[in-house]
């Protein structure tokens, strides 16, 4: 999971590519059910480019990861999360964050994300499989990020910014929801520099499969946890209410843990 998630082969083992004179047959084979059959299996579908209907499939010798319990918060963000003024809210407008992951960034023209991949994502979203993360201010959407949720493994897809750390709030929260309900996994794919902030670590492909195994046996529910501060937006709303979580940011920093 980055920003504006970019081609990057190196250290990549290409499964499947899906050829322009065999797209339509291959393409039509990719249905929700096979996608999450291939998360479980360690593999995800990339695009050339968003112009480009194919897709392929990659499993990376070395696997993006951020151990949950690990996961390190700076003070600066720790006091942009404190100043609270931003509202967060989940599962609300999955196409707008999307189609925000998917617009061209500084210093890069073209995106991964195709059409094949919106719409298959959707239909995730669609199943409560694929959920949102959202930061607002003003009732502007000004960061957040989408991912895929298996069993008590989270396999983060992309994530954007409009505005100044938007993108690290949303990840913060993330952390929080996925903590609070026991998951085990948080798969961010590669690593960035930007991840490495957060305690993002690479861990070999037999490493990750373990983990991911472990994970799996786990039922995580994607919702927002129903602490005291936030049991009224919780509280019988389920996790695709889209509903605003009430700013709770010194519980929230104590659930993820470590600040430095």
């Amino acid at each position: 999971m980055s920003s504006h998630k970019g081609k990057r082969r190196t250290g990549l083992t290409i499964q499947v590519r899906a050829t322009k004179t065999a797209v339509e047959n291959v393409l039509a084979e990719i249905t929700p059910t096979v996608l999450l059959k291939a998360y479980a299996c360690g593999i995800f579908p990339m695009a050339e480019s968003a112009d480009d209907p194919s897709l392929y499939w990659i499993e990376p010798h070395l696997r993006g990861i951020i151990p949950l319990n690990d996961f390190h918060v700076s003070r600066s963000l720790a006091k942009v999360l404190r100043r609270g003024d931003f509202e967060v809210r989940v599962n609300h407008d999955f196409n707008a964050v999307i189609s925000a992951c998917a617009e061209p960034g500084q210093g890069r023209r073209k995106t991964w994300i195709n059409r094949p991949i919106r719409r298959l994502y959707r239909d995730l979203f669609d199943l409560g499989h694929c959920h949102t993360v959202e930061v607002r201010r003003d009732d502007r959407l000004i960061g957040g990020l989408y991912g895929v949720s298996l069993g008590g493994a989270f396999f983060g897809e992309s994530m954007f910014h409009r505005e100044r750390d938007a993108s690290k709030i949303a990840l913060v929260y993330l952390v929080w929801i996925l903590k609070e309900n026991g998951y085990g996994l948080l798969d961010t794919q590669f690593v960035t520099d930007h991840l490495r902030r957060f305690g993002a670590v690479e861990v070999p492909r037999k490493a990750y499969h373990k983990l991911l195994e472990a994970a799996l046996a786990i039922d995580g529910q994607f919702d927002v946890p129903a602490s005291p501060s936030v049991a009224s937006a919780a509280s019988g709303a389920g996790s695709n209410s889209g509903a605003a979580i009430p700013n709770s940011s010194e519980e929230i920093l104590q659930s993820v843990s470590q600040t430095s």
